[in-house]
Formats: C-alpha cells, sequence, structure tokens
C-alpha cells in the first residue's frame, strides 16, 4: 500500500477517489477525513486535523482514525502557514530544526529528513472572495524513470514555495487551477467535472499545466454536504492528491 500511495499510477488513466469528512459534537472544528477508490470502495487513506498546533496541521495515516504521528500508519502531514494561504505536504520524514515544528516533533540526520511532496499557494483574483480562488500547486518533478526528484529542504529558502518565489523553477512542476467560466444559468463559475462533482462551490478545483489545459491533473469537488471526488492521474500520486485536497478544505 505503501508504494502505492507515493508513486504515480501509469499514464494514461484517472484514478477516481472520494473522500468522506466526519465532524461533530466537540471536534467539529478538527474534522476526520477518510478516502475511498470509489469503483471498490477501498479504504486508502485517512486524516485528521490536528489540536493546539499554532497553524492549520493535518496527519495523514494508512489506517482509519489517522492515529498519531508515532504510529506505524503514519505516511505523512499536512501543514499550513499561519494566515491559512500556503500548505506543504510532507512524506512521513522528520523535520530538520525543532524550532519550526510543534512540540513533541522529533529531528534527524540528513537521510531521514522529510521530503517536500507538494506546496499549494492560494490567492484571491481581483473579484475578491465573490469569484473562484486561484490556487498554485508546487510539485517535484519526475526523472526519465518516472521516480520523483528529492526535496528535503534544510533551510527556508529551499523550499519548493521560497524557490518558485525566487524564479528558480529547476526540479518542479508548476500547476494552476483551471480557469472557471461564468454561467447566466447558475449564475455561479462553472467548470467540466464530467459528471463528477454535483453541487456548486468555492473549493471546488481542476490542476492543469499551463502548457496543456485539457489534461486534467487533479480534480476535486463536492458531491454532497460531506462527501466529495477526488479524482488524479500521472505525475501525482495518492499522497500529493489527498494533502492537497486537505488543503482546499482549510483554505478560507
Amino acid at each position: 500500500m505503501h508504494e502505492f500511495v507515493i508513486r504515480p499510477p501509469p499514464k494514461g488513466g484517472m484514478v477516481q477517489c472520494r473522500i468522506v469528512r466526519e465532524k461533530s459534537g466537540l471536534d467539529r472544528l478538527y474534522p476526520h477525513y477518510s478516502l475511498f477508490l470509489e469503483e471498490s470502495n477501498t479504504f486508502l487513506m485517512a486524516a485528521r486535523k490536528r489540536k493546539k498546533s499554532k497553524s492549520s496541521n493535518y496527519l495523514m495515516s494508512l489506517a482509519r482514525g489517522a492515529s498519531s504521528r508515532d504510529s506505524t500508519s503514519f505516511i505523512g502531514k499536512v501543514r499550513s502557514n499561519f494566515v491559512g494561504t500556503e500548505f506543504i505536504v510532507y512524506d512521513d520524514g522528520e523535520a530538520p530544526d525543532p524550532s519550526t515544528e510543534e512540540p513533541g516533533e522529533p529531528t534527524s540526520s540528513t537521510n531521514t529528513i522529510r521530503q517536500e511532496l507538494a506546496s499549494v499557494i492560494y490567492s484571491s483574483n481581483i473579484l475578491g472572495f465573490k469569484g473562484p480562488r486561484k490556487m498554485t500547486v508546487l510539485i517535484p518533478a519526475l526523472k526519465d524513470d518516472s521516480t520523483r526528484v528529492v526535496w528535503r529542504p534544510t533551510t527556508p529558502a529551499a523550499t519548493l514555495t521560497e524557490r518558485h518565489k525566487a524564479g528558480n523553477l529547476s526540479g518542479m512542476v508548476v500547476l494552476q487551477n483551471k480557469a472557471p467560466v461564468w454561467n447566466e444559468q447558475t449564475q455561479s463559475y462553472v467548470l467540466n467535472f464530467h459528471n463528477r462533482v454535483r453541487q456548486a462551490s468555492v473549493k471546488n478545483f481542476q490542476l492543469v499545466h499551463p502548457d496543456d489545459l485539457d489534461y486534467i491533473i487533479m480534480q476535486f469537488g463536492r458531491v454532497a454536504e460531506d462527501a466529495f471526488t477526488m479524482d488524479f492521474q500521472y505525475p501525482m500520486c495518492l499522497l500529493q492528491a489527498f494533502g492537497i485536497a486537505l488543503s482546499s478544505f482549510d483554505n478560507k
């Protein structure tokens, strides 16, 4: 299962998944998310929002219930900046500097430092909150053998986000959300999700590369109050897609 989660699927086919959100009682502000393979309803991963974190922080797990970071089922995490506009998806490695993490996070030697698997940057457009959000998603590039370029930054300047801000795009793939079109009949911005999304939401999105706007690398959208579709394909892997989806739940 670990290999299935971290490796991109073969070229030529979209992997269709479903996310179920559970929020009730005192834990409404800290929902649990379960990810299933759509066709077979097979459980794949779970995530939960951590309590008592300085910024939004999600643990991703191969076990139901999204157990603690110390569990053998822990597979990765998503962490936001303080204002919730930038998110980083990590694997299950360890933090390079204890001062940048939550209490209790272990530190590590270089070979076990966590990898950055994706960076998600949200920004408003000229229409403000009434218009669709703008997303920029950065993922490590794939080599000719389909293995991922390893990003293990040990300083803030070496992260995907900061390299992108500096204009250094070597070793990364820059994706953007496909611009929706205004629909007069529904009075909303719409995208063609090919019947995979049933409810309009500002959080619905499709990710594409600027050079090929018809090749949907990932799409995410609401089908019911607490049910969402999450589809992805090469060059993205399941862990990256789930982390990006979690950022969409969180971004205001």
